[in-house]
């Protein structure tokens, strides 16, 4: 007679979580006033994805980013772009060794576990180019040789909303791999004193660090865990309506106004984001109060509105809000 061998039951969410919830805790202690991006990072994190934060100089931008990576086992390499940046400069380049008559390959920054691409439309198209096969087969090709890149991987890319003078527009095609677009604007009055008396508190070199890693294997189960977040039929149907409202004339009051919809790739991250922020949360089931948070900075690079509406003032995100007022959940 043969023993049925017994599986042990999953561990609960919250210790599975807990990791996560520590991150975002150590990060928010540091980022005043920066609770939605510190939730969009930690996302991105959870499910694989890249995160562009666009804002004016002086908001955290950079310093969210180093203490994300201070928060997470891995490497870390910071790509400050400029427009003289070369394909080589970020993904590597083949050096000859005349002492050996070898020719060997020298990896560039993004062979990294967190990236960090510093006013990412400041680098010319080739680099952009590069960055794009990077971030979407997490692999680059240097002289006829594709090289795999480590896992975990993540691209965070900013750039700035106020200077556009010897800037390259990303393209729709890099835009699209970016898992969220999230806007950071100045502080208020409340905000600005706190984020003074912070920097005062910090005082040494050190202070202020994070200093719980989240560890490959922590990564690894609760994207796992993650995974397993139930969405049901009815929100499946919530996210599939609010993109699709985009490409459908008159759906939501946004006819003649969209000159390209979001693509099936916006949904995939809507549900994918959705079920990391209710795991953040503590659930194991997504409720549709995450897709409409979501939607704003998953959706909105996504789409294009037409020459006509942009010269009249509107917004992608302006389109959203709009999509978002009139698709409502079951």
């Amino acid at each position: 007679m043969t023993e049925t061998s017994v599986q042990d039951p999953p561990p609960p969410l919250a210790t599975v979580r807990g990791p996560a919830a520590a991150l975002v805790e150590a990060l928010t202690a540091g980022l005043v006033g920066h609770e939605a991006l510190v939730e969009r990072l930690v996302i991105a994190l959870l499910v694989g994805g890249h995160v562009l934060i666009e804002g004016p100089p002086g908001v955290a931008k950079t310093r969210a980013v180093k203490r994300l990576a201070d928060g997470v086992e891995g490497e870390f390499a910071r790509i400050q772009c400029t427009p003289d940046l070369m394909p080589g400069d970020v993904i590597g380049i083949q050096v000859f060794r005349p002492e050996r008559g070898v020719t060997e390959f020298m990896a560039g920054p993004v062979f990294h576990h967190l990236v960090l691409v510093d006013e990412i439309n400041r680098a010319p198209p080739k680099v952009q180019s590069a960055l794009l096969e990077a971030m979407a087969e997490r692999q680059v090709t240097v002289g006829g040789v594709t090289r795999r890149l480590p896992d975990p991987f993540m691209v965070v890319a900013t750039q700035n909303s106020i200077e556009h003078e010897g800037t390259f527009p990303l393209p729709e095609a890099q835009l699209d791999r970016f898992l969220c677009h999230v806007m950071v604007d100045l502080p208020g009055a409340a905000t600005e004193l706190a984020i003074l008396d912070l920097v005062e508190s910090e005082g040494g070199d050190r202070a202020g660090e994070v200093r719980e890693h989240v560890s490959h294997e922590a990564l690894t189960r609760m994207r796992e865990a993650v995974a397993a977040v139930h969405l049901a039929p009815a929100v499946k149907d919530y996210i599939v309506r609010l993109v699709v409202a985009t490409r459908e004339e008159g759906t939501a009051g946004i006819a003649g106004r969209v000159g390209h919809a979001v693509s099936p790739r916006g949904t995939l991250a809507l549900a994918a984001s959705s079920r990391a922020r209710a795991f953040l949360a503590g659930r194991d089931y997504v409720i549709p109060e995450d897709v409409a948070a979501l939607a704003p900075d998953v959706l909105a690079h996504r789409l294009v509105p037409t020459w006509r509406a942009t010269a009249d003032g509107e917004t992608s995100r302006g389109l959203i809000a709009a999509v978002l007022g009139a698709v409502r959940p079951l």
